[in-house]
């Protein structure tokens, strides 16, 4: 009887311990967002005391208001006041906390720009931060810790094929290798495509031949609304790819969904050889060479990203079904009611957030933001796939009032066609300065998602 009273005892000693850090943080973060909000509500299940003052104010920059009215639910609207920069201060491996979470917005970005400035916030075209970048990337060996924090924030568009390459593993972080590996990987690409691709169907097995098929038939659906990737010699460079890396990775083979993760790289790859928006780019006017040099970064990036998520691409995608479940807990744990709405309607998050994992949200925000996304991405490096988790729920509920009011088919449809095709960067940096709060406060106390 003693010892039960005893354990009872450690088991409340431990529960009002992590109470007691819970309400901490939900004191710093409530006394760093008094007087912010963000589109879609912060709703923590957990009570705290009053606040009687913030543990220091924090400046708020004054940044132009690009909301659309039909980009948010009713209540969600947002004055001059509520847009502002949040801070959070916090002992974690991420040193970078004050950048993360401020967001990339200049009052003279235009999102009808040409691709180079649409695809860069405030922060990463600001001239300290690429005095940062070149001082970085000019050293003999880079810091790729620090090349991570700066590029959470955005990476510089000229200066992104580059970090891309380093973030990803791809190009060593030594100068002096590096020509020689890129060189070396680029030949190997080649002998691949030459030794797999560049081959008659009667070499193939019938099993090549339909995944094959299938790749061609889905490589003209890629991001179907930029004309760019609707040029033949484009759609050629996406099925090479895709077919080597596939059969070079029987384990999961060509996955639709795949098809989309390359064109971020293609984009960015291009980008050093064209200027001006991709609309006008045209991939034939570059040389044979030049193309498969492209190809090639495609390839091996796009095998580094995912490396570190297989299973997600494996049978029956167990990875991205397991990711699912944690954000179906994590906007339980967040916002109650519009968990509780959507259970009520019989909605199940699989049924939607399924493709937000497989394509990375690449098919959900206007493609010329895609690239200022995956700066984060691969920023996060390993820690991705869990990540994920916390952007997407920040993402989903940016519309939390809005999906409260819907029925069961008018959520489907809903969340078939958001409406962020006016979006711009400071409605992803929201996004992101959330989904990094979220990410703050509850991966360290993973009970606090416990049902």
């Amino acid at each position: 009887m003693k010892g039960s009273n005893s354990k009872e005892e450690e088991r409340n000693k431990e529960s009002s311990s992590n109470d007691w850090r819970f309400n901490q943080t939900l004191r710093s973060v409530q006394g760093l967002l008094k007087g912010r909000n963000f589109p879609g509500k912060i709703l923590l299940s957990q009570k705290s005391e009053p606040l009687k003052e913030p543990v220091s104010p924090i400046p708020s920059p004054t940044v132009e208001k690009s909301y659309h009215e039909n980009d948010i639910g009713p209540g969600e609207h947002m004055d001059s006041s509520t847009e502002g920069t949040v801070q959070i201060t916090h002992n974690t491996k991420k040193k970078s906390t004050v950048s993360k979470l401020t967001p990339l917005v200049t009052n003279s970005e235009n999102t009808s720009g040409d691709f180079q400035k649409s695809v860069s916030g405030a922060r990463s075209t600001d001239s300290a931060r690429i005095a940062k970048y070149k001082k970085e990337l000019s050293g003999q060996a880079v810091r790729l810790e620090t090349l991570r924090e700066l590029a959470w924030s955005g990476v510089p568009p000229n200066l992104r094929p580059t970090v891309w390459r380093l973030l990803l593993g791809y190009a060593p972080p030594n100068s002096d290798r590096r020509e020689g590996v890129l060189k070396r990987k680029r030949i190997e690409y080649v002998d691949c495509v030459s030794q797999y691709y560049d081959i008659p169907d009667t070499e193939r097995s019938d099993d090549e031949i339909n995944m094959l098929r299938q790749i061609a038939v889905d490589c003209p659906r890629t991001v179907p609304d930029v004309t760019f990737f609707q040029q033949v010699e484009v759609q050629k460079s996406l099925e090479r790819i895709l077919y080597t890396w596939a059969i070079r990775h029987p384990a999961s083979g060509y996955v639709q969904g795949i098809n989309d993760l390359v064109t971020p790289f293609l984009i960015v790859f291009l980008s050093e050889h064209f200027e001006g928006s991709m609309e006008n780019w045209s991939i034939s006017d570059l040389s044979p060479s030049t193309i498969s040099n492209i190809e090639a970064d495609c390839y091996w990036c796009l095998s580094k990203l995912l490396d570190g998520m297989q299973d997600h691409y494996t049978f029956a995608q167990p990875g991205i079904q397991r990711l699912v479940f944690k954000l179906k807990e994590l906007v339980q744990r967040i916002d109650e009611p519009v968990s509780r709405h959507m259970d009520e309607q019989g909605l199940e998050f699989l049924q939607f957030a399924f493709r937000w994992f497989n394509c990375l949200l690449i098919r959900e925000i206007p493609f010329h933001l895609v690239t200022r996304l995956w700066d984060t991405y691969l920023a996060e490096g390993d820690a991705l796939p869990e990540f994920l988790v916390y952007i997407f729920s920040s993402f989903l509920l940016t519309w939390s009032d809005k999906l409260q009011k819907l029925d069961f088919q008018e959520m489907v449809m809903f969340l078939q066609h958001l409406p962020t095709q006016n979006w711009t960067h400071q409605e992803l940096e929201m996004v992101l300065s959330r989904g990094f709060m979220w990410h703050t406060m509850f991966e360290s106390c993973p009970s606090h998602l416990a049902s």
